[in-house]
């Protein structure tokens, strides 16, 4: 994929995001903060029976932030728990210039540069962690 069309994907998930809302009751809210700079966004997480019924979210971030929630979302929508936590692992090993299944990440491969900017690492991975971290004890406790 090359820059241009690594860019079209980035802007167009920050600038039209089809997660970017607020959920009902009927979901697990979890806040993922940088403090170092203006990423606050609000993940709201729908599990049931061990899947990934929906994902949004909804708050201030900057372009690599709102734009990597989105696919991540996109991606992790329908999938078996574990699942999402694979593709979150496999992601996040792609970050750190590791060993990782690019078959697997479709629309984040955008991201597979990241590492060359390590000031954006954050950005790219926080909703990624925070989502992780709520999958493995959704996981532990079932």
């Amino acid at each position: 994929m090359d820059k241009d069309m690594k860019r079209s994907i980035i802007l167009d998930n920050y600038q039209n995001p089809d997660k970017k809302m607020v959920s009902g009751d009927e979901y697990i809210k979890i806040n993922t903060r940088n403090v170092s700079c203006i990423d606050n966004l609000d993940i709201y997480l729908k599990v049931n029976n061990g899947i990934i019924e929906d994902i949004t979210f909804e708050g201030e971030a900057c372009v690599i932030s709102i734009s990597s929630t989105n696919i991540l979302i996109n991606l992790l929508v329908g999938k078996k728990v574990e699942d999402g936590i694979g593709i979150i692992d496999n992601y996040l090993k792609m970050i750190n210039e590791e060993e990782y299944d690019a078959s697997k990440l479709r629309e984040l491969m955008v991201f597979d540069d990241t590492s060359k900017q390590p000031s954006r690492i954050k950005c790219a991975t926080l909703s990624a962690n925070g989502i992780k971290e709520f999958l493995e004890k959704k996981k532990n406790h079932s």
